[in-house]
């Protein structure tokens, strides 16, 4: 009994000689992990709060829009812009935006809208879809070079045959039927076997043999 007495004694010692060297680190660390955690979640209800925010800003665009009161949803894409640029809502109103710049002849007007939403979204999807149509804008104003530019980025290989296919369309419309042929043939390569683009892609190419 002594003996364990003395162990439990040895123990003690031992664990108070530890926290007082190491103990008020320890605490430290986990002061920062709870405060870091915190900051997590409190971070994450920002982000809901704040989509929810834009989602219903956007809604406001979006039905203005549609009635023809360009003015009104101006002001209403120009406070998402402003207030809650970084969220999906505020970009994807901004593509609608452009696209209703293009259908008008408004073509710097897309150019504009275009390029914002590629200097807030920087996930693969928004770089491809804002890169394709500004490709498409400026192809509408013969802008060759800077269609081919526009295309010029750097994305996941699944996202890959679109630029490689509007890539195909500016070389056509420059005549310049070889580069065409070889971007629409390396787009094809990157799709699925049985994907139906492969076969408007073969039509493409064939056209140009």
């Amino acid at each position: 009994m002594a003996v364990n007495d003395f162990q439990d004694q040895e123990e003690i010692e031992n664990f108070k000689h530890f926290w007082k060297n190491y103990g008020r680190w320890i605490f430290g660390v986990l002061l920062l992990a709870a405060a870091a955690y915190l900051g997590w979640v409190i971070y994450q209800g920002h982000l809901r709060e704040q989509n929810e925010k834009a989602g219903d800003l956007a809604d406001t665009f979006a039905t203005q829009l549609q009635a023809g009161n360009d003015a009104s949803a101006k002001k209403a894409l120009l406070s998402l812009q402003q207030d809650y640029g970084n969220t999906l809502p505020a970009a994807q109103s901004t593509l609608i935006m452009a696209a209703a710049a293009f259908e008008t002849a408004k073509y710097d007007e897309a150019i504009g809208h275009l390029q914002w939403v590629a200097g807030k979204q920087k996930n693969d999807l928004f770089r491809t879809i804002t890169a394709q149509r500004l490709a498409v804008v400026y192809l509408q104003q013969q802008k060759y070079n800077e269609a081919l530019s526009a295309l010029n980025v750097t994305v996941d290989k699944d996202f890959q045959p679109i630029l490689l296919e509007t890539k195909g369309d500016v070389f056509q419309a420059q005549q310049k039927n070889k580069e065409a042929i070889d971007a629409y043939t390396e787009a094809s390569k990157l799709l699925i076997e049985n994907s139906p683009q492969r076969a408007l892609l073969q039509l493409k190419i064939d056209a140009l043999s």
